[in-house]
């Protein structure tokens, strides 16, 4: 059974290192940096959004374990969040490492987190999903996260189309 458990600093400084090479990938695999600005853009958004690590407040930097004591399998990220009086959360991010995918690792853990959100007192959780994760937005889809929002773009330097 799926545990969720703070990130020890140790685990922490292996998920920025990760998160902020996947992020910057991301971002030039949907069109919007550029391979050259990439690193440094992706750099500057996490030290905005976690500016003091695992201290950052509303910040919920997250292992996931296969059971209480078992092995660490990948990490999730949740932001609570305040507007008009209501909180809610934001999932910056879900990873389950690379040998432990298709095992129903990620439905678990998503489900964990909705119970440590109702604790919280949170009345939703969002998240942003790139339109080219398909499996993410199969996974996200089965759970019943709906779309909010749809950005379409068209590129016009790939020529006419």
């Amino acid at each position: 059974m799926i545990h969720l458990r703070p990130m020890t600093e140790t685990e922490y400084r292996s998920f920025l290192e990760r998160n902020i090479a996947e992020y910057a990938d991301a971002k030039v695999r949907s069109g919007n940096w550029t391979p050259e600005e990439a690193p440094a853009r992706s750099r500057e958004e996490h030290a905005r959004l976690l500016p003091d690590g695992l201290a950052t407040p509303d910040q919920h930097l997250l292992s996931i374990l296969e059971s209480a004591n078992g092995p660490e399998v990948g990490s999730i990220w949740l932001a609570v969040e305040r507007h008009s009086g209501q909180s809610s959360g934001f999932i910056y991010d879900l990873f389950i490492f690379e040998g432990c995918r298709r095992k129903g690792i990620a439905g678990q853990a998503m489900i964990a987190l909705e119970s440590m959100a109702k604790e919280l007192g949170l009345a939703s959780l969002s998240l942003h999903v790139f339109a080219h994760n398909t499996a993410a937005r199969a996974l996200y889809g089965r759970l019943g996260y709906m779309p909010t929002n749809l950005v379409l773009a068209k590129n016009l330097q790939a020529g006419l189309q």
